[in-house]
């Protein structure tokens, strides 16, 4: 993904009401695919409006969820049975999950220019980009955000809570400077970046005890927790005869990492337009898919070193002769050993102490 022009931030958005269920295999936070999907619906709704701008990626910080689940051990779904049907009697339950959300979307932004005209989306029209903000922020507060319904922002000391604008500097070091000021906004929360190469890790590990693992088996033994008794390092028991269980690949400091749907594969070639009953839009093709999963990990925006480590964005392949894939990737890569603290955090973008104190002060 190319380094955007500028960044569209829509902060401390109230979503109510938002699907829980992100796949059939997932639950607690919606999948990224619903915000590509406000994203290109947004993009839509800005051209109909005369805002020439496109939207390339999407990066969501969540601030605070609470999913509409009972409390204790086995957790249910909140469900309700309105509204009513049309002779007055009541509904039948349909199992969904909901969930109330508080994010803050950043978008990737480029300006469509008409040939001839000079290019607007430039630092020195700061009011015109404010303008397209508020714009934007208008017609996103009449959409839905991953099924949920978007509330009005409430004050946050500190933190910007109106759409904004910002132009990206072309030059890479002055981005990540800049990155560095923007991303204090986003404190606190953490941002949802992938972690391919976990899952990757995860295979090979367990490939030394099960050689016939496959990807969905690592994926799914990364999805739990696997509780081992703790041998001492000494190898003796301990005195009072108790035994310690712990996960031992979710060490202290490893990170909040989740199982995650990130896109669809095909499973049929694609129909003709029309051919298809009761398909939701009869003047496209359409064809029959299943989720594609990945990990993810949640981080403190803090952590992130540039833009592009928190933008997701869409790759389709629609060769039917490919696998056709259509999935969201991030550009969040780890730090290496070199770089990183004990903690596992890059040191080298030196985190300094303003970061840290606002971050951990709500942590």
């Amino acid at each position: 993904m190319k380094q955007p022009q500028a960044i569209l931030v829509l902060p401390h958005l109230r979503i109510q009401n938002a699907n829980a269920i992100g796949s059939p295999l997932t639950h607690g936070f919606p999948s990224i695919t619903a915000f590509t999907g406000v994203m290109w619906a947004l993009e839509r709704k800005l051209a109909q409006a005369g805002v020439p701008l496109q939207l390339h990626g999407v990066g969501v910080v969540c601030h605070h969820h609470q999913e509409q689940v009972t409390q204790g051990y086995v957790r249910n779904f909140n469900l309700t049975r309105n509204p009513v049907d049309k002779d007055g009697s009541t509904a039948a339950i349909v199992e969904e999950g909901r969930m109330h959300l508080q994010i803050s979307l950043v978008l990737a932004v480029s300006e469509k220019r008409t040939p001839g005209t000079p290019a607007a989306l430039v630092q020195s029209n700061q009011a015109q980009l404010d303008e397209w903000a508020a714009q934007a922020g208008h017609i996103l507060a009449g959409m839905r955000v991953a099924g949920g319904s978007v509330l009005p922002s409430r004050p946050v000391p500190g933190k910007r809570v109106r759409p904004w604008m910002a132009v990206v500097p072309e030059d890479p070091q002055a981005a990540e400077k800049q990155f560095r000021q923007w991303r204090r906004q986003w404190l606190p929360g953490f941002a949802l970046v992938g972690r391919d190469d976990l899952l990757a890790e995860r295979l090979q590990d367990l490939r030394t005890t099960q050689p016939d693992a496959t990807l969905l088996d690592a994926w799914l033994h990364a999805a739990r927790f696997n509780y081992a008794p703790v041998v001492p390092d000494s190898g003796a028991p301990a005195p009072d005869g108790q035994v310690k269980w712990a996960d031992p690949q979710r060490p202290k400091g490893s990170g909040w990492v989740v199982p995650i749907p990130v896109g669809y594969v095909a499973l049929t070639s694609a129909h003709a337009p029309g051919t298809v009953r009761n398909a939701r839009d009869a003047t496209v093709p359409m064809r029959f898919v299943e989720s594609v999963y990945a990990l993810g990990e949640w981080i403190s925006p803090h952590r992130l070193t540039h833009l592009g480590q928190l933008l997701w964005h869409a790759e389709a392949d629609e060769d039917d002769k490919a696998q056709g894939l259509y999935r969201c990737r991030n550009g969040y890569q780890p730090a290496k050993a070199e770089e990183a603290g004990a903690d596992g955090n890059p040191t080298t973008d030196t985190l300094d102490e303003w970061d840290d104190d606002e971050a951990y002060a709500y942590t």
